[in-house]
């Protein structure tokens, strides 16, 4: 990565946001790996539970670590936490959901079931409403514009994602919508079967939403 020869230079930290993407999402057990990222603090959370029970955690390097040792040290303490730190349920639930991502091998899971996905949604990039899929592993995400270009959003009372996203529910789907953009994060195990009819629905919604815009655009 180009950046972090940068940060050393300047002796600037670099802070990874791992919230969505550790424990597997991407087909690795964190983000940072998929792209060879090494980072001096890493935040976590979400999967480091599965969801089941709030947790979150903070990974540090080891050169911080002595610092804050060092620090640590002369004062006498370490002088910081939180109200609910090291709360004893969250964290057993946490340690569990680990257990079970190494027992059934979710990495793997979702790297062997991730290009299904990817490669079946990435397959309607050539609709004429939307102007780029991009996404890795169990992660992706949807960007609607016209004439296919970034720069030529539709108008915002078109509601274009929301529509989208109201016809996926139609037919049983959940999508988050965010203005035109859809983002998509299913469990880590979906099965083929599921991402077959994950990608059905997909385009149906797809192809309701295209009729949509064209009617939109009659009325112009």
């Amino acid at each position: 990565m180009q950046i972090q020869p940068i940060l050393k230079k300047y002796d600037i930290l670099f802070i990874a946001d791992e919230v969505i993407c550790a424990f597997g999402r991407l087909g690795t057990m964190y983000g940072c790996d998929k792209y060879n990222i090494k980072p001096d603090l890493v935040s976590m959370a979400k999967a480091l539970s599965s969801g089941y029970l709030p947790i979150g955690a903070v990974l540090v390097s080891p050169e911080i670590t002595e610092v804050i040792y060092s620090q640590s040290n002369k004062l006498g303490t370490f002088s910081h936490g939180f109200t609910y730190s090291g709360h004893p349920v969250s964290c057993a639930v946490a340690i569990e959901a680990l257990k079970i991502y190494k027992e059934r091998n979710i990495v793997e899971q979702v790297k062997s079931i991730s290009p299904r996905f990817q490669d079946g949604l990435k397959a309607f990039a050539d609709s004429p409403i939307i102007g780029e899929i991009r996404g890795t592993g169990l992660i992706l995400g949807t960007e609607f514009s016209d004439n296919k270009s970034p720069n030529d959003p539709f108008p915002p009372e078109w509601g274009v994602g929301a529509y989208f996203g109201a016809q996926c529910e139609k037919h049983g789907m959940l999508v988050r919508v965010s203005g035109d953009n859809i983002m998509m994060s299913p469990p880590f195990i979906i099965s083929p079967e599921e991402v077959d009819e994950l990608i059905n629905i997909y385009g149906k919604a797809l192809k309701a939403t295209e009729e949509r815009v064209k009617e939109l655009k009659g009325q112009k």
